[in-house]
């Protein structure tokens, strides 16, 4: 009961019963003239406004008891974490309106819950990743350097031991750097500072680092953009983005392949399109290669550690764009990037 209606409620009562007993006063004390009566009518109104106040204050008593219950039952479910708990939010009463509140102030703390265990989760799948990717080239680096120490070898084999020790040193040091770009990017460190600059200058970056790998295949690299594009993006960390479906690209691409570069202005977007004529992506697996640390079972042969096109994403997203594949095994694969005019 709301606490205006409950107040005006015992009021009503209150006032009501005092009126009426007053006026029957009045009425005996103008006509009784016996002193004693008049004393027992005294006696009996004052035990009749007794009554009536003890009667309100136990009427007042049950309503702030169960008005208590309610809340309390309510505060123990919240407490308790269950879902699905019924507020009374449908009549115009005190509890009603707190109740209202409640549920608000419980979907808060549900979302801050969830969000503290999707960050959890994150950090165990992080953990686990990282400990994943570092157990092989740590235990081949152990291998090689006991084999070193305890052994007497030839110099050649020495050479090649070390060589390879360098091989998982610099797989080691390139797992680290690309953990800290993802670091910088999912704690907030680093900010994109966009400014308006050529795209042809950005691709140009992006290239610069994978033509030598290109040129040792024999890939051909075609590039069609119009130097007069001009979008306000981060020149840096786009090339990066752009960079890491290159270096897909050049990868998964066949010596003596192809791989085309395009850009264009869109009516909202203007697009970024990379196709290549390597080994294609099925279709189960296209949503799965954004995701940090995947890698396909048919290309773990390859170099490389599965963070370069969830980096793509997370830069390309930062600044309001979206990246799109489309493949087909033994088809090439096409990724558009689109970044906002």
């Amino acid at each position: 009961m709301g606490a205006k209606f409950l107040t005006v409620w015992i009021y009503k009562i209150f006032t009501g019963a005092a009126v009426v007993m007053l006026a029957i006063f009045s009425v005996l004390v103008w006509h009784v003239t016996d002193r004693m009566l008049m004393r027992l009518l005294l006696i009996g109104f004052g035990l009749g406004f007794l009554g009536i106040g003890a009667a309100v204050i136990a009427v007042m008593r049950r309503q702030i008891t169960g008005f208590a219950d309610s809340m309390s039952a309510c505060l123990d479910e919240m407490l308790d974490e269950k879902v699905n708990i019924l507020f009374d939010e449908i009549n115009e009463t005190l509890l009603s309106k707190l109740q209202s509140k409640l549920r608000k102030l419980y979907e808060i703390l549900q979302r801050h819950n969830q969000k503290s265990r999707d960050e959890k989760m994150a950090l165990q799948s992080l953990v686990s990743d990282i400990s994943h990717q570092t157990k092989t080239p740590v235990a081949n680096i152990k291998m090689y350097a006991g084999i070193l120490q305890d052994r007497n070898v030839d110099r050649e084999k020495q050479k090649e031991f070390l060589q390879s020790i360098t091989d998982q040193v610099n797989k080691l040091d390139f797992l680290i750097q690309a953990m800290i770009k993802m670091s910088r990017l999912e704690t907030g460190i680093f900010e994109m500072q966009k400014k308006r600059a050529s795209v042809y200058e950005t691709l140009g970056l992006s290239l610069n680092s994978i033509f030598p790998k290109a040129e040792e295949k024999q890939i051909d690299i075609s590039v069609n953009c119009p130097e007069d594009l001009f979008l306000s993006h981060d020149v840096k960390w786009t090339a990066e983005a752009i960079s890491n479906i290159l270096d897909n690209a050049v990868k998964y691409t066949p010596c003596g392949g192809k791989i085309t570069v395009s850009a264009e202005r869109m009516e909202l977007y203007s697009r970024i399109r990379i196709r290549d004529t390597g080994r294609g992506i099925p279709e189960k697996n296209q949503a799965s290669i954004f995701k940090r640390f995947y890698r396909e079972k048919e290309v773990h042969d390859q170099e490389g550690v599965g963070i370069g096109l969830y980096l793509t994403r997370e830069i390309i997203t930062l600044q309001g764009g979206y990246v799109e594949v489309r493949s087909q095994p033994g088809e090439g694969a096409e990724f558009m990037i689109f970044l906002p005019n």
